[in-house]
Parts: structure tokens; sequence; C-alpha cells
């Protein structure tokens, strides 16, 4: 049967934007236009794909059916044509990524200014959450992730520094009182400034040291949303509340001050760095090539 691609594309965008009037906006039409082509396309198909509200919508079976064959579907049309119709000219069009908190503060950074500055006309939406998601489903090209998080089936690039550490530390103020810990049991012994993923898990704290690993689960006044709330958490830390444990890189400017004081700096774990991952299509979308080629040739020696 053939339907029309304006309808599949509106229906997409509804799904993507999980809205009628957040789709309009994206997309420079009207919300009683997408309704109509998304009724249409229900129509021929004999079934609903959206639940509808008052103040949502969500997929149906059939919906959710749909929209997991359609996106890499229309990414490669959209792929071919802008291939064909930019034969020679600049990247341009918008990427999408989906990245952890972490990768927002540490490692993009230092990429996206330069990658804007040299492709003008790609437009860059970053969508950054603690929650590991489809990263088609969440509609977004390609996603960040360390490599136990790595989806199945996907290409993975290197970006950013290749090995990472995690970093215990606390204020001297807090530490002249509490005690300097030698060993990461002591830590049990002391107010933990703790960090909590929206999935509802707390990761334990791992320390590594002459092949011995010891995870702590301690406890202390203070427990964040892993991510969004983690700079609450360093603040707290310097103000002498307790000890926290973070990417190395994030609370570094102000273990360089001395704000905040190593703790068990030799029982630091290291850690690889992260990849983009992005699904395995023929034809790559023009932005996302051109930052695949980004990242690889600053990651060259």
């Amino acid at each position: 049967m053939a339907h029309d691609l304006a309808d599949l594309n509106a229906f997409v965008a509804v799904a993507r934007a999980r809205g009628f009037r957040n789709a309009a906006r994206s997309g420079g039409t009207s919300a009683s236009a997408l309704s109509d082509a998304v009724r249409r396309l229900e129509g021929r198909l004999g079934a609903r794909l959206l639940h509808r509200t008052t103040r949502s919508i969500r997929l149906t079976e059939a919906g959710a059916r749909l929209m997991a064959r359609l996106e890499p579907a229309l990414s490669e049309v959209d792929a071919a044509l802008s291939g064909v119709g930019r034969l020679g000219n600049e990247p341009a069009g918008t990427l999408r990524l989906n990245v952890p908190v972490s990768a927002a503060r540490l490692v993009l950074p230092d990429l996206v200014p330069a990658f804007l500055a040299a492709y003008p006309h790609i437009r860059l939406e970053i969508t950054a959450e603690d929650s590991f998601v489809d990263v088609l489903a969440a509609g977004a090209d390609a996603g960040i992730r360390y490599d136990e998080r790595l989806e199945q089936d996907m290409i993975a690039v290197p970006i950013g520094p290749r090995i990472q550490r995690f970093a215990c530390a606390a204020a001297p103020a807090y530490l002249d009182v509490r005690g300097r810990p030698g060993h990461p049991s002591d830590l049990l012994g002391h107010a933990c400034l703790r960090g909590r993923f929206s999935s509802g898990a707390t990761p334990a704290w791992e320390f590594e040291r002459e092949g011995e690993s010891v995870m702590i689960e301690g406890d202390g006044p203070l427990l964040v949303n892993m991510g969004p709330a983690i700079d609450l958490a360093v603040e707290a830390a310097i103000a002498g509340t307790g000890v926290i444990y973070l990417f190395e890189a994030w609370i570094a400017p102000f273990l360089k001050s001395g704000a905040l004081e190593p703790v068990l700096a030799d029982w630091w774990p290291r850690f690889s760095g992260p990849f983009l991952y992005y699904p395995g299509l023929r034809l790559v979308p023009p932005p996302l090539r051109a930052f695949i080629d980004f990242i690889r040739a600053r990651s060259s020696p």
C-alpha cells in the first residue's frame, strides 16, 4: 500500500515530540495539520497508532512497531536525499545526540565549539540525561555511552579522553576534624555524599590498588540525582559536609585550587573513555558523518 511520505513524517515527528503542539513548533506547521496527517495514516492502515489525551499522547502497540521500522528507514531516505542534493557542498542539517550528563560536562565542551565552527550549516541538538535510553526511540541520531552501556548491533567510535579515573575527595577542614582515611573501608565511618540514578540504583564506590578491589556502600547526609544535581553534592563537599566520589575531571578544578583534598588517591580506579555509537545504516546522515569524521580526526596522533 502506497502511503504518503508526508503523513509518515508527520507521525514520526509527533511520536518524537510526544505531542502535536511540540511537533508543530519544531516543524513549522500546525497541530491540526499534523493531527489530520496522522488520522489519514491511521485510516489507511486500519489501526490506531496513538493514544490521545488532552495532555499527552503515547504510542499504541501498533504505533510502536511502526515507529521502530520507520525511523531507520526515514533516516536513510533523508540521508540519500541530502547526499544527492548537497553533492559537493558542505554537510548541513540537524544532528541529534543523546548523552549522559558527564559527557555533556566533560567531553563535549572540547569538541562542540570547534565542530560548529567547522560546519556552520549543521545544527546540534543535545539531550543530556542520566537514564540509559534507546537512542533511536528517543529520536536521536547517535548517543554517547561508556562501553558497559553500549547497545548491541551499534557502531562505536571512541570520543574524548580514552583513560579516565574516579576520584574521592573532601574539604581539608572536614578531614582535619574527621580524619584522613587510609583504606577504603575507613569511609564507612565518614559522611559519604552519594549519587543515585533515575532508575533508583545507587552505585557503590569502587577502589583498586595492586590487584585489590574494594566496593564501598557508604552512608551520609546527602543523596542527589546522578547528573542534574551532582554539582550540589560537589558544593556540599567543598563546604565540609562530607566525602564525594566522582569523575576526576569533574572535580579537578577544586583539587587544583585546594578547595578539595584528594582522599585515597592511590586507590582511584581507572576506566576506559566513552564512545559515540549509532546504528549501522548503509547511509549515515551527512551531519552525523561529519561529526564522526571530526572526532576521528581530533583523536588521530
